[in-house]
């Protein structure tokens, strides 16, 4: 590793035994024969997409799940070679790409179907496809009744191979479960009608972070790991004693100015926070375009010295500030951890959440590309990704290989 990998002092670092630990915490819950997909959508919300698929197939993950083509051709092209399912829409004049990659795709509209099975024969290949069931989510997929006669006919199709069926639950993460039980026997139905017609699926699915924590018993072929992968709980009315879950990111920067303003000087766009002559203020490099939302601006807080601090003013597109006069003496270059841990003080991406009035998923995938992503195994760094300068870097043996 030579020269530097990045020249921010605003970095996301990513525990990757934290990912390791939550991937065994469910796989240790499951038959072998049940495999686990790793939900690594949105740059694995946020974490990064190849690092972080590597690790969770090192640690029992068995399948990858995207929402778009894109995404899954960005894990090709990093070398990773277990089975990809794009959870997604894909439109007919991608299909040949997809293919081309070996990546399965899901299918819920007869158009579709057909242009997959088109390319299939042209290319010479088996397409793997699954079909997607709506159950009560009224997103994607084929409402319960018109399910069993699509599969029927999609499974006649040449060059095609179902693979797999599966529904959504939509409120697996609430303590009452009537919906996603009801959710779930919709599913069953379908599965138990084309069995009664000789069709078996090779793979039934059907569970979340959710359904997985408080369902076991709807894991049937697979479960899909998305949030509670990255160590984040999807609800506080699920069974937080069923798997004990580490938190993966920190957002971390560092003081780049420190001043004293004089009194009635403002600080910030609108002069929201105004100096009383005695107030500490130290500025960092990070802004709302990296994913630090303005909304907590005034509001949210972070951690210098060990010490809590409040925002000051409004949270700029670059830049932030902060009132630091109860954690002096500070002095720039001093860490600032905005999500995370810091001697014996930390601030839960949940807590930001909470703040911000969203779930813990939005605030993890706003961290934009342009933060860079340094990976970390026993404490020290195996490797980071700069999105900017199109590099990254494992460390030789760090355990970044290929999955």
């Amino acid at each position: 590793m030579t020269g530097e990998p990045y020249y921010r002092d605003t970095v996301a670092e990513v525990d990757l035994d934290a990912i390791a630990h939550n991937v065994g915490e469910f796989r240790r819950r499951l038959p072998k024969k049940i495999r686990l997909m790793a939900a690594v959508k949105a740059n694995a919300y946020g974490h990064g997409a190849i690092p972080v698929s590597r690790a969770a197939l090192q640690a029992g993950a068995t399948d990858l799940g995207v929402a778009f083509l894109d995404e899954a051709l960005e894990l090709r092209r990093g070398g990773v070679t277990a089975p990809i399912l794009v959870l997604g829409d894909v439109p007919p004049n991608a299909v040949e790409v997809a293919l081309e990659g070996d990546i399965a795709l899901t299918v819920y509209r007869f158009d579709t179907a057909k242009a997959i099975s088109e390319a299939a024969v042209r290319m010479g290949r088996k397409a793997r496809v699954h079909v997607k069931v709506d159950t009560g989510m009224g997103r994607l997929g084929l409402w319960g009744e018109t399910a069993v006669p699509f599969v029927e006919e999609v499974a006649s199709f040449p060059g095609l191979e179902v693979e797999g069926l599966y529904t959504h639950f939509a409120t697996a993460d609430a303590a009452d479960k009537t919906y996603t039980e009801n959710q779930h026997r919709l599913l069953m139905n379908v599965v138990k009608e084309l069995r009664k017609r000789g069709r078996e699926i090779p793979l039934v699915h059907c569970s979340n972070s959710a359904a997985a924590i408080d369902c076991p018993d709807y894991a049937h072929s697979m479960i899909r790991l998305g949030i509670s992968m990255y160590g984040y709980y999807p609800s506080d009315e699920v069974n937080r004693e069923a798997v004990r879950l580490r938190s993966a990111l920190t957002l971390k920067t560092r003081v780049v100015y420190l001043k004293r303003p004089p009194a009635g000087c403002g600080i910030s766009y609108g002069k929201t926070f105004i100096a009383d002559g005695s107030r500490w203020v130290a500025t960092l490099p990070i802004g709302y375009a990296d994913g630090f939302s303005r909304s907590l601006s005034n509001r949210g807080e972070a951690l210098i010295r060990g010490t809590r601090v409040p925002i000051a003013g409004r949270i700029c597109m670059d830049q932030t500030m902060l009132d630091v006069t109860e954690a002096m003496p500070v002095k720039v270059g001093d860490e600032v951890v905005l999500y995370g841990c810091q001697g014996n003080e930390s601030i839960h991406v949940d807590e930001v959440a909470d703040r911000l009035g969203t779930i813990s998923y939005e605030v993890t995938c706003m961290i934009d590309r342009r933060v860079p992503r340094v990976y970390k195994r026993s404490g020290r760094t195996v490797g980071w990704v700069n999105a900017l300068a199109a590099t990254s870097e494992p460390a030789p043996g760090a355990g970044l290989d290929d999955g």
